[in-house]
């Protein structure tokens, strides 16, 4: 049986060979492709934050997800969403199955703002796949600019 090794470009680099032809390794590692067609990204949440002067409004872009396997804690003024990401994938030629593909992941997403947030006016919706968080600052907790000398 034989051995299956994963190709490391690096390997011809660090070994020192006087005779070793750069060119040559160069071109070896320009032939492999650096991004392997079919490999699925890790899941991400991509957002937008936006603060009016009582309220935090954040959009968070994720796609494909039912809105009961998505999560949002807010603590402070610490802000997690957590979603389970799954998909699937059947590829058929008639009633013959050719390829059947399932992914699984976890995609989460953490920041701070810069005000704390009323835990108890916090409203959350998910529509499209873009989930829309309305964030309430406390009241009380305001920010001074301090001017530098």
């Amino acid at each position: 049986m034989n051995n299956i090794t994963r190709y490391n470009p690096f390997n011809e680099l660090v070994r020192f060979d006087p005779f070793l032809d750069m060119d040559d390794v160069f071109s070896k590692m320009m032939m492999r492709p650096l991004i392997r067609e079919g490999l699925e990204m890790e899941p991400q949440i991509k957002m937008d934050v936006k603060e009016a002067d009582d309220q935090y409004l954040i959009k968070a872009e994720i796609p494909g997800v039912k809105k009961d396997d998505i999560h949002v804690t807010v603590e402070g003024n610490r802000v997690s969403i957590s979603a389970e990401v799954k998909k699937e994938k059947e590829e058929k030629v008639g009633e013959r199955v050719i390829r059947s593909e399932r992914s699984y992941g976890m995609a989460t997403r953490s920041f701070s703002l810069a005000d704390e947030v009323d835990q108890s006016k916090v409203q959350a919706k998910y529509t499209d796949g873009v989930l829309e968080l309305t964030l309430p600052k406390k009241p009380g907790s305001t920010r001074k600019e301090i001017s530098i000398s």
